[in-house]
């Protein structure tokens, strides 16, 4: 597949991509003051002071253990990183819709994007991700949805984007992964998929460094680019 330098300005050929992979966090949701606040609660309950929001937008990405994990720091053991995960858990449950909105834009772009067959696949439990979109009303726009929990790897790996290309009945150079982070960059080259990030996530400084093979500063961006 050739790639294109990443950049807001360029286009590119992505005539061929037949069905889109969207992660969630920071590319469809802006999740972070609830996520600020429920990390924290999780860490303020384990006898541990809170942390910036910046420190907590940099650790979303790779799942809910691995958020607690990196919040939490050095650790002694495993059984307090699992209740505080336990707690987080729960709290977050309860607290995921009271901030959480879509980023502007994203529901006229799902309208426009309606002749694709499209898919979400995120590091987020399935059931959280599921209750978000169906609570934010834009379930009906996703033919599948898997979650940190759907499978037995994790974005990057390949695992999740490549089942869904059996879902689509699509060939992976078909198919296009939009994400904020390099996870998600890097679960597209993993599955030979085409990688489009958004600027405007949690995960800016990854994209950076990992470079997609379009680069986006507004989901409206995407629909022309795709020739919508």
């Amino acid at each position: 597949m050739e790639r294109m330098a990443a950049s807001s300005t360029k286009t590119g050929n992505f005539s061929g991509v037949r069905g889109l992979i969207f992660d969630l966090d920071g590319t469809l949701i802006d999740s972070k003051t609830d996520l600020v606040h429920s990390v924290n609660a999780a860490l303020q309950n384990s006898g541990r002071e809170a942390i910036s929001a910046e420190a907590v937008a940099s650790f979303v990405g790779s799942g809910a253990d691995t958020l607690i994990k990196l919040a939490m720091g050095k650790v002694d053991a495993d059984a307090e990183v699992s209740k505080t995960l336990a707690f987080f858990l729960g709290y977050y449950r309860e607290h995921m819709l009271d901030n959480t909105v879509l980023y502007p834009g994203v529901l006229d772009v799902l309208q426009q994007l309606v002749p694709y067959p499209m898919a979400v696949l995120t590091n987020k439990p399935v059931r959280f991700s599921r209750a978000i979109l169906t609570g934010l009303e834009i379930d009906h726009y996703f033919r599948f949805v898997y979650g940190g929990n759907s499978f037995e790897r994790k974005k990057p790996d390949p695992m999740g984007a490549l089942v869904l290309s059996r879902d689509f009945v699509l060939a992976p150079a078909e198919l296009m992964i939009v994400g904020d982070s390099d996870v998600d960059v890097l679960t597209a080259r993993n599955a030979g998929m085409w990688a489009c990030g958004v600027t405007y996530g949690l995960g800016a400084d990854g994209l950076r460094q990992t470079p997609p093979d379009l680069l986006i500063d507004s989901l409206v961006d995407l629909p022309p680019l795709l020739k919508i």
